[in-house]
């Protein structure tokens, strides 16, 4: 069966390209000479063959002073030299260039920027016979990049640290010289000082102190204010009438108010005349619409600051501003801070007879040149008996929230060691008062977190000599024995604060008189050039030659162990020890019979003779009858009656009875309870404390010394 033929589609025939209209030849002559773009045909020669009025305009020179004429020879220097070099390659090689070039055309001061585009105008058989060249005005563009590009510049360079001075000294290096060939940053002395600048400026003069200036110069001789000085800017000044209007300032030589406050410095007017600073741009440093200070950028060179560069520098202050007010605010930040930590170290180191004392605080440094204050503490507390407390400690963090912990654990422990706890039992109930502080701090809210910290708490006797040491996850102090050995005690090792539930332990050691003993933070032994073990050998090492005074000790050892700003905060406590005399101390065995009361009375009596202290004879008869009296009556044996000659006259007796006796006030018809009501009438201070062996109820007596010749 025959196959049936395939049916085929029409093909539709090809359509004819429609027919261009001629173009006139006059109007293409028309379009290209008088078209805004700037464009010029050279023979293969490099001769002007036609130019356009647009070409012409920009030379400023006529048609006939171009034709068949080379650049060169129009205009023979070196930048056309160079131009018509390149229009030689083209015609030689057959390709086109596209460079960029700036120029300062005729009339005008500022220079433009320019696209210069040569083409080879090849024949039917690629033979180059002329030359095209087009130039394109891309000023605006050119200008656009270079100012977008200084001010991604200043985005990464200026604002590093939340140093004011810094901050300022930043603006100045970006600005100087792609911008300016002086560069001045003057401030309100409130944001340099970091305080809350006022809402508005008063009228009148403006009382600015410069922070920061940097010139192409070296030394910056045309400033005519020196770092750190202030001066005020009169009305008429452009910093001042910047700072009014909110606006940046154009100014220069050309204006009346800019001379007049040039010659109104003398020393600003003789280095601006002899550098030839033409111009001047000053503007506000304004953010959050607060007022901080101006910017000030003069210009030597030949072109001379316009309308165009006010949006720039306005753009370049606005954003320094920013850094410059986070930088005041951390400073004012940083400053309560200081201001805490300072007010809750001690101001002045108590007076007592058991150690002299020697202290050093330092904040840390980080990473961006900013101190921080951190929750690093140091105390020392007079107890009875004319023993002391040497304290260390250190909390978790920095700010303000550490210094604030820090004054409420320095508070508790004043408060637990005037109870005379002995140290485990102090760290104990520091470690409960920790983990409170950690569970009242909410840190979805306040964002504080936990509460951590570490402390080392050592009473030193002088009468015994003897040293109780405890720890709660603190370094161990360094001893230095009179032989100039060093010692680093071994001390049981106890939790951190806030842990709970954990036990401390205490250590007893005795210490020769004339030891020092020298307690730290962990900031001064831990960084990260060299490990814990060899920065506790070189502190031995800076701890054993022998100096003048314990201030010396702290410096030396200060220098020897941070040759560089500390990463973290540094609490240093170097204390000498002391030993009460023999004849200083008087103690007796009391028997538990009321009839001895009377034996210690005049046992009192003939000590204090002895001393020279008859004047507290009838005081101390009164208060020694009582306290024994109430050891005999309500304790246990043995019973032992001691005073000692310090600073005051301090009255103890002991009893083997754990038993504390507690101040009330008896009534008309009660035969007793006025015991210890006398005893606190006539003492200066009096307590209890307790002990393993009992407890211990003291007092003191003022002593009145007699004045000197």
């Amino acid at each position: 069966m025959p196959r049936r033929p395939r049916s085929r589609r029409p093909v539709a025939a090809p359509t004819a390209m429609p027919t261009l209209p001629s173009v006139d030849v006059d109007l293409l002559t028309w379009a290209f000479s008088q078209g805004p773009l700037a464009l010029a045909i050279h023979d293969a020669q490099l001769r002007y063959l036609w130019i356009s009025d647009e070409m012409r305009r920009l030379f400023g020179l006529p048609d006939e002073d171009l034709r068949m004429r080379r650049l060169t020879e129009v205009f023979p220097d070196a930048f056309y030299v160079q131009v018509e070099e390149r229009m030689r390659s083209v015609v030689k090689t057959g390709e086109a260039s596209h460079r960029h070039v700036r120029r300062i055309l005729p009339g005008e001061q500022s220079p433009r920027a320019w696209s210069v585009s040569l083409t080879p105008l090849k024949d039917e058989k690629g033979n180059v016979r002329a030359l095209c060249a087009v130039v394109v005005d891309v000023s605006d563009q050119y200008w656009a990049r270079r100012w977008l590009a200084m001010l991604s510049e200043q985005g990464m360079h200026v604002g590093t640290t939340l140093d004011v001075t810094k901050t300022a000294e930043e603006l100045t290096e970006m600005i100087v010289p792609a911008f300016a060939d002086l560069a001045i940053v003057d401030l309100l002395d409130s944001v340099f000082h970091g305080e809350e600048p006022p809402p508005s400026l008063p009228p009148g003069p403006v009382a600015l102190r410069r922070v920061a200036h940097l010139s192409r110069t070296i030394g910056t001789p045309e400033a005519g204010v020196l770092l750190g000085e202030a001066e005020a800017y009169p009305e008429y000044s452009p910093p001042a009438r910047c700072l009014a209007t909110g606006r940046p300032v154009l100014s220069g030589v050309d204006d009346p108010a800019f001379l007049r406050w040039i010659s109104h410095n003398p020393r600003r007017s003789a280095g601006l005349q002899q550098y030839g600073m033409r111009s001047m741009i000053a503007a506000p440093l304004r953010a959050r619409d607060t007022v901080l200070g101006v910017l000030v950028c003069l210009r030597s060179r030949a072109e001379p600051y316009t309308d165009r560069h006010l949006h720039v520098a306005e753009e370049l202050a606005a954003r320094a501003a920013l850094s410059l007010d986070n930088a005041r605010r951390y400073t004012r930040e940083r400053s309560t801070a200081v201001a805490l930590q300072r007010s809750m170290l001690p101001r002045r180191l108590p007076q007592q007879s058991a150690v002299d004392v020697a202290t050093r605080y330092l904040p840390s440094l980080s990473a961006d040149n900013r101190t921080s204050v951190g929750g690093d503490w140091y105390d020392v507390i007079p107890l009875s008996g004319a023993r002391v407390a040497l304290v260390v400690g250190d909390v978790v963090g920095h700010g303000v929230h550490a210094s604030a912990t820090m004054a409420r654990l320095r508070a508790a422990v004043r408060t637990l060691s005037d109870v005379g706890l002995p140290p485990d039992e102090l760290l104990t109930y520091l470690d409960d008062i920790v983990a409170q502080l950690s569970a009242e701090s909410d840190s979805e809210v306040s964002g504080e977190g936990e509460v951590g910290a570490t402390c080392l708490y050592a009473v030193y006797d002088p009468v015994s000599r003897r040293c109780s040491i405890a720890r709660a996850g603190h370094p161990p102090p360094a001893v230095v024995l009179p032989d100039g050995t060093v010692e680093i005690p071994d001390l049981p090792t106890g939790p951190p604060l806030g842990l709970g539930g954990l036990p401390f332990e205490c250590a007893e050691f005795e210490l020769p008189e004339s030891s020092v003993i020298a307690l730290f933070t962990d900031g001064l032994i831990e960084s990260r050039e060299c490990d814990v073990e060899t920065s506790m050998t070189t502190l031995c090492s800076a701890l054993t030659p022998p100096v003048p005074s314990l201030e010396d000790m702290c410096d030396t050892v200060l220098k020897a162990m941070l040759p560089t700003p500390p990463a973290d905060d540094v609490a240093l406590l170097i204390a000498r020890t002391h030993v009460l005399d023999t004849d200083r101390v008087g103690t007796w065995d009391v028997p538990a019979d009321p009839a001895a009361v009377a034996e210690a009375r005049a046992q009192a009596l003939r000590c204090l003779r002895e001393w020279g202290l008859d004047e507290l004879g009838f005081t101390t008869e009164l208060v020694v009858s009582e306290l024994v009296t109430n050891a005999i009556r309500y304790g246990r044996p043995p019973i032992q009656l001691r005073l000692i000659r310090d600073r005051t006259l301090i009255c103890e007796v002991s009893d083997a009875s754990g038993t504390a006796p507690h101040l009330r006030r008896a009534h008309t018809y009660d035969e007793g309870g006025r015991g210890l009501l006398l005893v606190a009438q006539l003492a200066q201070r009096w307590g209890t404390r307790h002990s393993s062996n009992g407890k211990e109820i003291w007092c003191e007596q003022p002593i009145r010394r007699a004045e000197g010749p």
